[in-house]
């Protein structure tokens, strides 16, 4: 169900991603792909043909009873795009059963608009209604915005990633 704003030109529209997305999809996944590999190409990869493979992933993930694909509407097309799964307790990382919100990403043309607080507004909704009683996401360090506005909806740093290379 898409969350109701005032002004559906001026304020995003929150919905379920369907298969018509997925070149949008796809495109906006590609450059969060890019944007981090340009961060640190040695930490994250990037594959060939990253904007199809992603939009095919995650038109897959958005059928699935696990996962949450959602897309903010300006106007009549996507500005942005959240992905989470329920994710099953995990002996590794010694977590529970939680939520995990793996991508939020905002089109550069659209950002400053409420989109990505939209979304993970939405999101954050949408999991704990599945029962998700912990959300766990994960950021670049160097991302102050990103970080930024985890904070803002009550997310806290709870661990820092480590990297050693030869």
């Amino acid at each position: 169900m898409p969350v109701a704003m005032s002004d559906p030109v001026r304020s995003p529209r929150v919905r379920a991603a369907v298969a018509s997305d997925r070149a949008a999809l796809g495109a906006l996944a590609g450059q969060l792909v890019r944007f981090h590999h340009d961060l640190n190409a040695s930490r994250f990869m990037l594959g060939e043909n990253v904007d199809q493979g992603y939009g095919r992933w995650l038109i897959q993930e958005a059928a699935s009873d696990q996962a949450l694909v959602l897309v903010a509407e300006l106007g009549d097309g996507v500005a942005g795009y959240v992905y989470a799964r329920q994710e099953p307790r995990n002996w590794n990382d010694l977590i529970d059963e939680h939520g995990k919100i793996h991508d939020v990403f905002v089109d550069p043309r659209f950002r400053g608009r409420g989109v990505a607080r939209a979304l993970l507004t939405a999101v954050c909704e949408r999991l704990r209604a599945l029962g998700c009683q912990r959300l766990v996401l994960a950021t670049a360090t160097s991302n102050e915005p990103a970080r930024n506005l985890f904070a803002s909806l009550g997310f806290r740093s709870t661990m820092i990633e480590m990297m050693l290379e030869d």
